[in-house]
C-alpha cells in the first residue's frame, strides 16, 4: 500500500496492512486538519512532497521501527494536496504482541516522519493569505522520542 496519497486515506484499508493474528495491540494515530494553529484561524492546509524520496524515507522509518520495537507490522500514509478542516492528513499504524511496543513505535514513526520526510505544509487563512509553516510545531522533545 502507498505511503503518500493524493486522495483521502481509507482507514479500514490501512488497518489491513497491520492486521496480524499474533497482535495483542494495534495502535492507530490519525493526524487531522484543525481550524487553528498558534491562535490563528486556519481554513485549509496544503501539503507538497518530493514523493519518491518521501516514500522511500517512510519505508526506511517503518523498517527501523519494526526492528527497534519488535513490531509485527507498521504502516504510515501521508496525504498531499489541499485538505479541508477535519480531513485526515497522516495515519500511523503499528501492531505488536503487547501495547507498550505499539504505542512507543507509533510515536517514534510519527516524529521521524514529521522531522525527516520531505513534506511541506502550507496554511491557508480566512483573509486569503497563506504561509508555508513548520511541519511539526510543538515537537521540541523529539530527540528524546527518537532515543527510545
Amino acid at each position: 500500500m502507498k505511503t503518500i496519497s493524493t486522495t483521502p486515506i481509507d482507514i479500514s484499508q490501512a488497518m489491513q496492512c497491520v492486521a496480524d493474528p499474533s497482535a495483542g495491540a494495534i495502535v492507530q494515530f490519525l493526524g487531522t486538519v484543525r481550524n487553528t494553529n498558534q491562535g490563528k484561524p486556519v481554513i485549509s492546509l496544503e501539503y507538497e512532497a518530493h514523493e519518491s524520496l518521501a516514500s522511500s524515507l517512510i519505508e526506511e522509518i517503518l523498517s527501523t521501527a519494526i526492528s527497534k520495537f519488535d513490531l509485527l507490522r507498521a504502516h504510515c500514509i501521508h496525504r498531499i494536496g489541499k485538505l479541508g478542516i477535519g480531513e485526515t492528513a497522516v495515519v500511523v499504524l503499528t501492531s505488536s504482541m503487547h501495547r507498550r511496543e505499539a504505542y512507543g513505535a507509533n510515536e517514534y514513526i510519527l516524529n521521524r516522519v514529521k522531522h525527516e520526510v520531505p513534506i511541506w505544509k502550507k496554511e491557508h487563512y480566512p483573509d486569503g493569505s497563506s504561509v508555508w509553516s513548520a511541519q511539526c510545531s510543538g515537537c521540541s522533545s523529539v530527540e528524546h522520542h527518537l532515543e527510545v
